[in-house]
């Protein structure tokens, strides 16, 4: 326990600090000015986010992806479809309820929308796409159909919400599938998948357990836009209080026994449920469920420390960073973004998590390194042309329409493997991070550029962006791939045709 300890605070150290360092370096010029006590702030909590990534990505690993396994396991050896179908349902909303980053979001937008009637809603989303997902690996269905079917539904709501005057609302029901599939999300819906394929069983059993997280994110997304046609009245964001006086004010402790509440009461739903199937279902022996139970507890401490690091010392950095580069030079401030993209990812909790079970299930085929440079490239090139976006002022769809007509267009071109884990990366790459850090950033630079009314149609949207970009670029490692292979085998037909006909030994 004490050596995987060490290597995931190593991890979560190579995650964090190239953030920390590009956020002190821009501290010590005139581009931005920080307060002593603002950085001090800064560092404890980069110190305490490290600790907490560490001690999460140890706790998944002993009890979220263990306890997805087994459920998608033994729930299919069971041979009861509509039991599975009803306990992928439930688990879907409730895991999605416990999900920190959605937590986030909810919070930033709660002057617009009730944040228990928006996680509850995206958690709806969540459990009936993860039904939809686990039909996909039972009946073995074709992933790209179904993301070009899903996709279609998805962008005529879209238009509907443009139709009913309610298109500032378009950003925001895209975010809300890219927070979905986050630190809590991701192990649990991986390992689920991979029971169930394993369990299925068939030639391409690796390849069929990939999708969920990419169909877990669209269900959200028809969610909110749902809820959005139907809602009444006028819209009135507010803008929160990002400033780390008003966060100290309230004080430090309080965030710290706020947080624990809600990490608490979603996990205590999870257990629950799990202990319910465990009694009826599983009957996992003990020494099995002890060290679920630890991977939970450390689970916990590490969502709590992460959580309160980055409300505390990331949120008001980020705001304060956007508005003063947006106010200092807009090319500067596109060019920071993306470096800031690019090294976030790495700090990604969920990341560390998905990485890993590619390099599992593709037996390095698809090494981690591999997955993080097509990541880190991804979302730096998203959070970019966000910014480009507040800038000139257009509408996110002039994005997203061709961003995945060119990601579904691909999926015919690249090994469906690939498909499915750029799919799934998509929803991965969007977690805690970006939503605490990264949408700060944009929201202080939409507010110093425009002002607050454009807050809601421009700033969001950068975590759709974010979800986005990484599908075109691991397929497009997809399609190097295969171009690779055509070349090596034309490349040796080319030799055996030139060969030499005298060294052709006859037998007569």
């Amino acid at each position: 326990m004490q050596k995987a300890l060490l290597l995931k605070l190593k991890e979560a150290l190579s995650s964090v600090l190239p953030v920390g360092v590009i956020v002190l370096i821009l501290s010590l010029t005139p581009l931005v000015t920080l307060s002593g006590r603002e950085m001090t702030v800064f560092c404890v909590s980069a110190a305490l986010l490290i600790a907490g990534i560490a001690l999460f990505n140890l706790g998944a690993d002993l009890s979220m992806t263990p306890m997805g396994q087994f459920i998608g396991e033994g729930l299919t050896k069971s041979k009861k479809a509509s039991i599975l179908l009803i306990v992928s349902f439930f688990m879907g909303l409730l895991i999605t309820v416990a999900e920190p980053d959605l937590s986030v979001l909810a919070d930033q937008v709660s002057s617009l929308m009730n944040g228990t009637m928006l996680i509850v809603t995206v958690g709806l989303g969540v459990g009936l796409f993860l039904l939809v997902a686990v039909l996909k690996i039972v009946s073995r269905a074709d992933l790209t159909s179904l993301l070009l079917f899903f996709y279609l539904v998805l962008f005529t709501l879209a238009t509907v919400l443009f139709g009913e005057g309610k298109g500032s609302l378009l950003p925001l029901s895209f975010d809300s599938g890219g927070v979905t599939t986050g630190p809590i999300t991701v192990p649990f819906i991986m390992a689920l998948g991979v029971g169930i394929a394993l369990t299925v069983g068939g030639r391409h059993a690796n390849e069929n357990s990939f999708g969920l997280i990419a169909l877990c994110s669209i269900g959200p997304i028809i969610a909110v836009m749902a809820l959005s046609i139907f809602s009444q009245g006028t819209l009135s964001y507010t803008l929160p209080d990002y400033s780390m006086e008003s966060v100290l004010e309230e004080g430090v402790w309080h965030h710290v026994l706020e947080t624990m509440g809600d990490v608490g009461k979603s996990l205590l739903l999870i257990v629950a449920f799990f202990l319910l199937l465990q009694f009826t279902i599983l009957k996992l022996p003990k020494r099995m469920l002890a060290k679920i139970a630890i991977g939970i507890l450390l689970t916990f401490l590490g969502l709590v420390v992460f959580l309160t690091s980055v409300v505390v010392g990331f949120m008001p950095i980020g705001f304060k960073i956007g508005t003063q580069l947006a106010g200092y030079n807009e090319t500067l401030l596109i060019v920071v973004s993306f470096i800031l993209g690019f090294v976030v990812v790495l700090a990604e909790p969920a990341v560390h998590v998905l990485n890993q079970q590619v390099e599992e299930i593709t037996n390095g085929q698809v090494t981690r390194r591999q997955m993080m440079a097509a990541l880190s490239i991804g979302v730096g090139i998203s959070i970019g042309l966000s910014i480009i976006r507040i800038i000139f002022r257009f509408s996110l769809l002039y994005y997203l329409i061709p961003g995945y007509l060119l990601s579904l267009g691909l999926s015919f071109f690249v090994p469906k493997l690939y498909t499915a884990i750029a799919f799934d990366s998509g929803g991965v790459a969007s977690g805690p991070l970006t939503s605490s850090f990264i949408l700060p950033l944009s929201i202080g630079a939409c507010v110093a550029l425009h002002s607050q009314a454009d807050v809601l149609s421009l700033a969001f949207g950068i975590v759709a962006m974010v979800a986005m970009t990484p599908l075109i670029t691991i397929q497009t490692l997809g399609f190097r791939s295969v171009l690779s292979r055509r070349a090596r085998s034309q490349a040796a037909m080319r030799k055996i045709l030139a060969a030499d006909d005298e060294q052709i030994i006859y037998f007569e």
